[in-house]
């Protein structure tokens, strides 16, 4: 079981890490064999059909290329402030609406182990899911 502080360090560091483009930062937040589902994965990576990666060495090559061209226009990384917790497993969600207008809607899951991220899934909401269809058709 991880500490209340573990968690909200994980829940607070990830979003200023990514928000500044601090790939170090953020990569001393994951454990050396974590792993990292997203279907970005498959819009951008056409050998990882699974939409998964596994251990630091790969989420780092992922995250360093999509810090390089993170997009603002929907990705104004608002959240409300809210999480939840228990002790084990951290969520929160980037809703759709924000005080700005839209944004690509998420959910990240992290199940958090010694205070590290071991497993981190996220699931993405209709806008998401319109800008990935998008892209996998890029893709081919």
């Amino acid at each position: 079981m991880n500490t209340d502080a573990e968690i909200r360090h994980i829940y607070e560091r990830w979003h200023e890490t990514v928000r500044g483009r601090d790939l170090d930062g953020l990569m001393a937040l994951y454990a050396e064999d974590a792993v990292l589902e997203t279907p970005l994965i498959i819009a951008t990576l056409r050998d990882r059909a699974d939409g998964r990666l596994q251990g630091n060495a790969a989420i780092r090559s992922f995250f360093q290329a999509g810090l390089r061209t993170l997009q603002t226009d929907l990705g104004r990384w608002y959240r409300t402030g809210t999480f939840y917790a228990n002790g084990r497993q951290l969520v929160w969600e980037y809703p759709r609406e924000t005080p700005e207008g839209d944004q690509v809607d998420l959910v990240e899951v992290m199940d958090i182990e010694h205070g590290l991220i071991a497993h981190h899934r996220v699931y993405w909401g209709w806008v998401g899911f319109k800008l990935l269809s998008a892209a996998m058709a890029r893709v081919g």
